[in-house]
């Protein structure tokens, strides 16, 4: 039971990134078009003003309905095959239960009156693409994704026969969803009320709890991370009210991601909103896991580290520019699990640091994405110079804690390992002579994305053992029938800084150049 709650919640956290790849690209078109529209910057009168407003205009719209866009991109990541079919059910889907939920208020006589759509706010009722429905925000899309996927996974290739076989396979889905939606537009009316009091309740724990909270929040963001779980803890602070309410000009923000660019665009804010708080876990990309790099350095052992420098400069700079750690954290995760504990911690106690001293910054991804989207806000109302300045401090401290550590316990880190061990990540090269050696198979053509696909195929068990394909900002996720025959070995002889495996789910992590790997995998198993 344990291990089929485990498996669901890795296929949902799997699901969830779809959308969530695409937010940052919006949160930077946001941050340029508030340069455009800053007078400060472009000038008083400038037409660069009406030009950004103009673009904000049409970027805002995916921010102010990420219910839908959730509903279609998870229900797209749950879906084992017919992908596109399965988004445009989604997007079907959601149509349908925005009617039958308004039919049902007004049926019951449950609709709200008003004058302003603002005038909703806290009444457990919103409007959504024109329809007054139930309040359920981003969770609403979730959920639907969710169900939309379950169902077309089973009757997908359903084939119905004679005159009806045309209202089979992928239209058999739908079919199958109206009367379910139906039944949960109704059902929801009832039950989403106390369903909200208990998230607003878990939202005022972390809220209210003041420190501790903060602390809690920052260490499983990152110490879940090896499970790709960490997705389910930063999501819903982000982008339901979970994360904070917020009405600027009649216009109401959920979830602190969306406040922060509902503020950068109105320059009559001057000092960012609280729930900036749910922002700042990126200091530990851009300084923290410098620290640590120059600990292992440190602490190497002097022949290996010219050949560990080699191996810490490109992972630290995935890091330090677009906010990638894996690279770097999984140099150390699994030959210092215990490092891992205190590097969680650490995150945690320095985002306790950052909120307690006022900062207001969007702070998650690296030093790129930091820059982009704090300096056109201001220094008065992000206050983003205190972020760099506990970031360094941050970086000193795990360059001392991280070196005492490893010295006082003796911790196989990079650079310290037995002296047989050479310091490197496995190459293609490796596994291909590793192939030769096992099984006697001519060694695979280095350099070509082809040749790379199918070594990573291989590795996986061959096609038959392979169910799903799909990644991250930064892994390979894939659910294979059997884990047992997966080569971890040759997985990383591919160039993956690291392999995980949770039940038939398998995470290969290739950091930044992983779509073009999921790329090629594709192409391959289609061919």
């Amino acid at each position: 039971m344990k291990d089929k709650v485990v498996n669901g919640m890795q296929i949902f956290a799997k699901a969830i990134v779809v959308p969530v790849l695409f937010l940052p690209i919006v949160g930077l078109l946001l941050a340029f078009t508030s340069i455009l529209g800053n007078p400060m910057i472009v000038g008083e009168g400038s037409s660069l003003i009406n030009v950004g407003k103009f673009m904000a205009s049409g970027v805002w719209p995916i921010l102010t309905n990420l219910g839908i866009v959730f509903c279609v991109g998870i229900a797209m990541g749950i879906a084992k095959e017919k992908k596109a079919e399965a988004a445009l059910i989604a997007l079907l889907s959601y149509l349908t239960f925005l009617g039958a939920n308004n039919e049902w208020l007004k049926l019951t006589g449950k609709l709200i009156k008003y004058t302003n759509p603002s005038e909703l706010q806290g009444t457990g009722q919103t409007i959504v693409l024109g329809f007054q429905i139930i309040d359920m925000g981003v969770f609403l899309g979730m959920i639907l994704g969710v169900v939309v996927a379950l169902v077309h996974n089973k009757f997908c290739n359903k084939e119905l026969p004679g005159a009806i076989s045309l209202y089979g396979n992928t239209k058999l889905v739908y079919i199958v969803l109206v009367p379910i939606l139906i039944v949960l537009a109704v059902v929801f009316s009832y039950v989403w009320p106390f369903a909200a009091n208990g998230i607003r309740a878990t939202a005022n724990f972390i809220n209210f709890s003041g420190s501790i909270g903060v602390f809690l929040y920052g260490f499983l963001n990152r110490f879940l991370i090896p499970t790709g779980l960490h997705h389910l803890i930063y999501t819903p602070f982000l982008y339901s009210n979970m994360g904070g309410e917020l009405t600027l000009n009649g216009n109401t923000y959920f979830g602190a991601y969306n406040i922060f660019f509902g503020q950068i665009t109105d320059p009559s804010v001057k000092l960012f909103d609280p729930s900036a708080k749910f922002l700042q876990y990126g200091m530990v990309k851009v300084f923290g896991l410098v620290g640590a790099a120059l600990a292992f350095y440190k602490t190497a052992k002097p022949e290996k580290k010219k050949t560990l420098k080699a191996l810490l400069i490109p992972a630290v700079a995935t890091s330090f520019l677009v906010g990638i750690t894996e690279p770097i954290e999984f140099t150390f995760l699994f030959v210092a699990p215990f490092l891992w504990v205190v590097h969680s911690a650490l995150d945690g106690i320095f985002e306790v640091i950052t909120v307690l001293s006022g900062v207001r910054t969007n702070g998650m991804g690296g030093i790129i994405e930091f820059l982009t989207f704090n300096l056109p806000a201001g220094i008065g109302r992000t206050r983003w110079p205190i972020f760099v300045g506990i970031g360094l401090v941050q970086l000193a401290t795990y360059y001392a804690v991280f070196t005492f550590i490893i010295k006082k316990f003796n911790l196989k880190t990079p650079g310290r390992e037995d002296d047989e061990v050479e310091v490197k990540l496995f190459t293609k090269k490796d596994y291909k002579e590793k192939m030769s050696q096992t099984s006697g198979e001519t060694a695979i053509a280095a350099g070509q994305d082809t040749d790379l696909a199918a070594t990573i195929v291989e590795a996986l068990g061959g096609r038959g053992n392979i169910e799903t394909v799909d990644n991250c900002f930064s892994r390979l996720r894939i659910k294979v029938t059997d884990a047992g025959i997966v080569d971890e070995l040759g997985l990383k002889g591919t160039g993956a800084s690291g392999v995980i495996k949770n039940g038939e789910n398998i995470q290969v992590v290739y950091g930044p150049k992983v779509n073009g790997v999921r790329n090629a995998v594709d192409k391959y198993l289609a061919g």
